[in-house]
């Protein structure tokens, strides 16, 4: 339940920083968009985030087209990572095979730079 609830709010921040963050809206303008998503292991909690300069809209699952998943081991390993996401927190996470990174890891980069701005 709390991993749904932050995932919820997470859609309504980065709406937020689009309306408000005249840098977040710059970013987002530079790459042109950005689909990703989150998701336990076995799929009982998906969230997914279409992002563009236009607009970001926010789904429940994942689509089989999104440019980055981010797949958590279980509800606890997610929150305890998404509390504090840095790059060393991912890269600990994966090291120890809680977190899978599916896709390309410059979009990781890129998602990390814009969460800045939130």
């Amino acid at each position: 339940m709390k991993l749904r609830l932050m995932l919820w709010l997470l859609g309504l921040m980065l709406k937020r920083a689009l309306r408000r963050k005249a840098r977040f809206r710059e970013l987002l303008g530079e790459m042109r968009g950005l689909d990703w998503g989150i998701a336990t292991e076995d799929l009982t909690i998906a969230r997914h985030y279409r992002m563009s300069p236009q607009g970001i809209r926010v789904g429940s699952g994942l689509p089989v087209d999104l440019d980055l998943e981010l797949r958590f081991e279980d509800e606890a390993t997610a929150i305890q990572v998404l509390k504090k996401p840095t790059q060393q927190a991912f890269l600990d996470g994966m090291m120890a095979g809680k977190v899978r990174l599916v896709g390309d890891s410059g979009d990781l980069q890129k998602l990390q730079r814009l969460l800045k701005h939130l």
